[in-house]
């Protein structure tokens, strides 16, 4: 491994202080337009060694795929500076492109008239396998995600389901047995068995020694998955951690989650309010009210709630205290900055 500046040689992902703006037309009125200047990273940087995946965790637009693009050379950062395995992505970008598999999203870059295994045969020429070693790789991929079960290696990829369209992506991102992997919301849209056979690949593959930058916003793939977390928001990293770390941030407070029938929310939600209690409150698909009130000892509270909701009528259907999610971390931080 090459080491370009100053890098901690036990990392395999490093970026420092990266920024990164957009210059966007704004339509003024039916003839004007004016520059919007849209600041997509504002000073992120982290680390990711080798036999560990770190989740960076934000909403839409919070700059994720634009820090995974960076890292990828696919754009240049106005500042700072990113390295993967001690190699510049800005001045070496050649270095960086040999030790990284990148998967964008699950349906862009293959052909439709191709097969899968024809698809991968293409770019592992372009990757400069072997025909041999290629032959041999794509084999052990097809059977490592399951394509072969599910009669994809010689099916048409326009002819692919989403889940398997995921999986050839993985297989690209895998062919040159990369050890850097840049994963970009690889289980969006996925049914629940495709998703849960790629998180637990990625955790395999973790285990077998490669750096994984893995991007999400759910939060319950982000704590089964990740080993750190980094929450993102409006381009600039609020805290990080593990989850475990992350939810002992917060203030020591508990949820009590009711589930109702009756009446309305609006109603619902000032009968909490008079008792005391900051409440919130939504309707469920199922039609049933819900309401999370956030205390710090809910024993002491709950019995004096409940006698205020069901005096005026409502019907409680389930009632539970829960810990603090990776959710509640995420609105607290994105709320307060950190």
């Amino acid at each position: 491994m090459k080491i370009t500046g100053v890098v901690d040689l036990g990392v395999a992902i490093e970026a420092r202080n990266l920024k990164k703006t957009y210059h966007t037309k704004k339509r003024k009125g039916l003839f004007r337009s004016e520059t919007d200047v849209v600041e997509a990273l504002r000073g992120v940087s982290f680390k990711v060694r080798h036999g560990e995946v770190v989740g960076l965790l934000g909403p839409n637009g919070a700059g994720k795929t634009t820090t995974v693009k960076i890292l990828a050379t696919l754009l240049i950062p106005n500042d700072g500076e990113a390295y993967v395995e001690g190699y510049s992505v800005t001045r070496e970008a050649v270095e960086v492109r040999k030790r990284i598999g990148l998967l964008l999203t699950v349906e862009k870059g293959f052909y439709g008239k191709l097969t899968g295994r024809e698809n991968l045969e293409y770019f592992g020429a372009l990757y400069g396998l072997s025909s041999g070693e290629l032959r041999e790789r794509i084999v052990y991929l097809m059977k490592l995600l399951e394509l072969d079960k599910l009669g994809a290696v010689d099916k048409l990829y326009e002819e692919y389901s989403l889940g398997m369209k995921a999986r050839l992506g993985l297989a690209r991102a895998l062919l040159k047995d990369p050890p850097v992997l840049l994963l970009d919301e690889p289980t969006l849209g996925l049914d629940p068995p495709s998703a849960r056979k790629i998180r637990g690949l990625v955790r395999e593959l973790a285990k077998q020694g490669k750096a994984i930058l893995y991007t999400t916003h759910n939060m319950f793939e982000a704590e089964i998955v990740c080993d750190r977390i980094l929450l993102i928001n409006k381009g600039v990293i609020v805290v990080e951690g593990t989850p475990q770390e992350l939810k002992a941030k917060l203030p020591k407070l508990r949820t009590i989650n009711i589930l109702l029938r009756n009446g309305s929310p609006e109603s619902l939600r000032k009968i909490v309010l008079e008792a005391g209690f900051k409440p919130d409150v939504e309707t469920t698909s199922e039609g049933l009210l819900q309401v999370k009130v956030s205390v710090q000892n809910p024993e002491d509270v709950l019995g004096d709630l409940v006698k205020a909701i069901v005096g005026k009528g409502y019907d409680i259907v389930t009632l539970r205290i829960s810990e603090p999610t990776l959710e509640d971390v995420f609105i607290y931080f994105s709320q307060t900055g950190g």
